[in-house]
C-alpha cells in the first residue's frame, strides 16, 4: 500500500508568497533569451531600441528587484497535485489565496482584483486567485504562478468554428485576434493558441499553451510547422515592439490541441504581452 506524504497548507501558501514575488520581478529565461534574440536580428532602428530599453528594464528589475510591470496582473496558479499527497490544515484554495496575499502585501505588488465585476470594490489583497488543479501520480505537488495583466489578456479572444472552417478558418482566426490587438498587449507579444476540447476547455488549453513556455519544436510536427508559419506570418504584420514597427511583432506561438466533436472546431487565442511571467516549484 502506498504511504501518503503530508504537505502543510501553511508550506502551500509560502510556496505561493514566494513564487508571486519572484514571477513578478524575474522575467523567465527563455523569454529574457527570445528578446534578446529580438533585439539582436531587428534592423529597424527604433524597433531595436525599444526592445533594447525591453531588454534593460528586466536586468533592472531583477537586480532591484522590483515589478518588471507596473501591471503584476491576476495571480492565475496551476497546481499540479500527486495522488498520494496529503495536504492538512486549510484547504488547497485557502493556501493558495493565502499565499498570494501574503506575498502580493509583503513584496509590495500592485493589487488589482475587483471583487465584483460591477461593483468594483478592491479586494484589497490581489485575492481571490483562478487555481487550475490537476491529479497526476506521485507525491509531490508543483505549484505554479503565472500573474496575468490585462493590457495582454483583454486582447484574448475565442471562437466556435465549425469543421469546414478548417485549418485557413484557424489560421485567419489567430491572423485577425493579432490585428485587431495591434500595439495594445504590449509587444512583442506571446500567444497561446488552444484548439479543440470545448467552449470552456478551450481557454485553458490556450492558457496553459501560453503558461508552459515551451522551449524548442512542437513534438507533433504537423502543429510545429503551424507555430512557425502563424509566427512569420505575424511578424510580418508590422506592427512591432510596442506598436513602433518593425520585425518583431510577436516572439513566439505555442499551440497546444485536444479532442473535440464532430460538429466542432474551438480556438482561442490567449495573448501575451512582453512581459509573460511564471514561476514554478515543487513540494
Amino acid at each position: 500500500m502506498e504511504t501518503l506524504r503530508t504537505i502543510t497548507s501553511d508550506e502551500i501558501a509560502e510556496c505561493v508568497a514566494r513564487l508571486c514575488v519572484r514571477a513578478c520581478n524575474e522575467l523567465p529565461a527563455a523569454v529574457y533569451a527570445l528578446l534578446c534574440a529580438a533585439r539582436d536580428a531587428e534592423p529597424y532602428p527604433p524597433a531595436r531600441e525599444t526592445l533594447a530599453l525591453i531588454c534593460e528594464n528586466v536586468c533592472t528589475a531583477a537586480a532591484q528587484p522590483m515589478p518588471i510591470c507596473q501591471d503584476t496582473g491576476m495571480t492565475v496558479v496551476f497546481a499540479e497535485v500527486g495522488q498520494n499527497v496529503h495536504i492538512t490544515g486549510d484547504t488547497l484554495e485557502n493556501a493558495v489565496n493565502a499565499g498570494v496575499t501574503r506575498g502580493y502585501t509583503e513584496g509590495y505588488l500592485r493589487k488589482s482584483v475587483v471583487a465584483d465585476p460591477f461593483r468594483r470594490s478592491n479586494t484589497g489583497d490581489n485575492t481571490p486567485a483562478v487555481l487550475h488543479v490537476r491529479l497526476t501520480a506521485g507525491d509531490r505537488l508543483k505549484l505554479t504562478v503565472c500573474p496575468k495583466g490585462f493590457g495582454s489578456e483583454n486582447m484574448s479572444r475565442l471562437a466556435m468554428l465549425t469543421p469546414a472552417d478548417g485549418l485557413e478558418g484557424v489560421k485567419a482566426f489567430v491572423l485577425e485576434t493579432v490585428r485587431l490587438a495591434g500595439a495594445n498587449p504590449c509587444p512583442p507579444m506571446m500567444l497561446g493558441v488552444g484548439i479543440g476540447g470545448t467552449f470552456e476547455q478551450v481557454a485553458l488549453l490556450a492558457k496553459e499553451a501560453l503558461a508552459e513556455l515551451r522551449e524548442g519544436p512542437h513534438p507533433d510536427p504537423f502543429y510545429d510547422r503551424l507555430e512557425k508559419e502563424l509566427l512569420a506570418q505575424i511578424n510580418r504584420m508590422g506592427i512591432g515592439p510596442q506598436g513602433f514597427g518593425g520585425l518583431t511583432t510577436a516572439l513566439s506561438v505555442r499551440i497546444k490541441a485536444a479532442p473535440t466533436h464532430i460538429a466542432g472546431l474551438p480556438v482561442a487565442v490567449n495573448m501575451g504581452c512582453h512581459v509573460t511571467r511564471r514561476a514554478s516549484e515543487t513540494l
